[in-house]
């Protein structure tokens, strides 16, 4: 996908997205040394931790601007729109870790029967985004092997997180996508 360098060169831009938020009160410009690599459309989610937990964690899924840009821009997201936390505070900032995950296209796994979901995820390289309706969950590729989840369990999580129940991804009317990341700490 991209170079370790430029995965770097990210991590560096998601912080400098929050803390220019954090000072100015506005969103950062596209640095002018910016990779010709990272003007390609991928997904990305930022990741925020704070003492090893959850902080923030918002991205796009799927390729809607550079990844530059959508770097900067969910980088401020997951610091002050992460509905599950309260805004960062200045504070704050020299306590957090940062993760970026870059996406591959999600693509949607054809199963003839539920069971075949087994052979199809791999715990550890795929993502999961669960759609049934207007729900839809996901859940990034670390999220799996950090919390010990099985195929299974990583299935009623991502249907849980869509906020439809467990079971829901053995329906076949709910679709499953698996995606793959490459994460830069």
């Amino acid at each position: 996908m991209i170079s370790e360098e430029n995965g770097q060169y990210l991590l560096n831009v998601a912080k400098e997205a929050i803390s220019t938020y954090l000072e100015k009160n506005r969103k950062m410009l596209i640095p002018e040394d910016c990779p010709a690599e990272l003007m390609e459309e991928l997904g990305v989610f930022v990741t925020l931790n704070k003492k090893h937990r959850l902080r923030g964690c918002i991205g796009y899924p799927e390729p809607v601007k550079s990844l530059i840009e959508s770097t900067i821009d969910v980088a401020i997201s997951a610091a002050f729109n992460d509905p599950r936390f309260p805004e960062l505070k200045k504070e704050e900032f020299d306590q957090l870790e940062f993760e970026v995950t870059v996406l591959t296209q999600p693509e949607l796994i054809e199963v003839a029967h539920p069971n075949q979901y087994f052979d199809e995820i791999i715990i550890g390289e795929d993502g999961l985004i669960i759609q049934k309706g207007y729900a839809r969950g996901l859940l990034l590729p670390q999220v799996a092997p950090e919390n010990g989840f099985n195929v299974e369990e990583f299935l009623e999580h991502t249907c849980m997180k869509a906020g439809i129940s467990a079971d829901s991804w053995m329906d076949e009317s709910c679709d499953v996508y698996k995606f793959q990341g490459q994460i830069f700490k």
